[in-house]
């Protein structure tokens, strides 16, 4: 399975910011699209425009979130179904920041990824430790048991996307060593092996925390790495393309 480079804007980005969408468009071209799934999930203001921009390109477009129900009276929340409306395919659901920010339990996003999926949506479930909790020499548990919780055993797996983000290292241009890196990656693969059974081998399981150019090449490299869930160096073509090349350079 091709790696996946997918890139959360966050909220970031305004009508002027279609300009950098569209350079994402022209760049990936024929020889880079045969070796990379690439992805961008703005904000659900641009999410529209973005679709209807992408054309032909392949670049798949995702939700940040998304609310557990269908519809009702949750305002200001967006549902599953919505997402796929407004051309969508994805969702990230359990990212460090809905759960530290808005109090989101693991099993508030089980119930989120079982409403990605309800909607046909491919589901990015995030998972990952705080640098206390890695201090401790809990990082490995944490994670262990944030997946178990988040990861509802009745989903297909070829709709799941596990993505890795240690919490201490987003957007502080810090990075986990690659043995680190390798060390979670592999105890990720061996749950996703005993919920899934064969089926968790084929998952993708995504590194998520400060990539950018300078140091996608080593991380992508790393054993069951999967791909990228890139924050800020995704905001700019000139940044969050390098990143899929040199995912491309590897597959290679």
């Amino acid at each position: 399975m091709k790696p996946l480079i997918a890139g959360n804007w966050k909220m970031n980005g305004l009508s002027a910011s279609l300009a950098e969408f569209d350079a994402m468009v022209a760049g990936y071209d024929v020889v880079l699209r045969s070796a990379v799934d690439l992805m961008v999930c703005p904000p659900t203001t641009l999410l529209t425009s973005m679709a209807v921009r992408v054309g032909t390109s392949g670049i798949a477009l995702g939700g940040q979130d998304c609310h557990a129900a269908i519809q009702g009276a949750h305002t200001g929340c967006i549902s599953a179904e919505m997402i796929a409306d407004a051309g969508g395919t994805s969702v990230i659901v359990g990212h460090s920041e809905r759960r530290a920010d808005h109090h989101e339990t693991s099993e508030m996003v089980a119930a989120k990824a079982k409403a990605a999926l309800r909607a046909g949506l491919l589901a990015i479930i995030c998972v990952g430790e705080t640098k206390s909790e890695r201090l401790e020499g809990k990082a490995l548990a944490v994670v262990g048991q944030q997946l178990k919780e988040s990861v509802p055993v009745d989903l297909d797996a070829s709709r799941v996307v596990i993505a890795y983000e240690p919490v201490w290292a987003i957007g502080t241009g810090l990075t986990p060593t690659t043995a680190d890196v390798i060390e979670m990656h592999a105890h990720i693969r061996a749950l996703l092996s005993d919920l899934f059974g064969a089926a968790g081998a084929s998952i993708r399981i995504l590194y998520g925390g400060s990539v950018k150019p300078s140091n996608a090449a080593e991380l992508l490299s790393a054993a069951n790495v999967g791909g990228a869930l890139v924050g800020g160096a995704s905001l700019k073509a000139a940044d969050f393309l390098p990143i899929a090349q040199a995912a491309a350079a590897i597959v290679r």
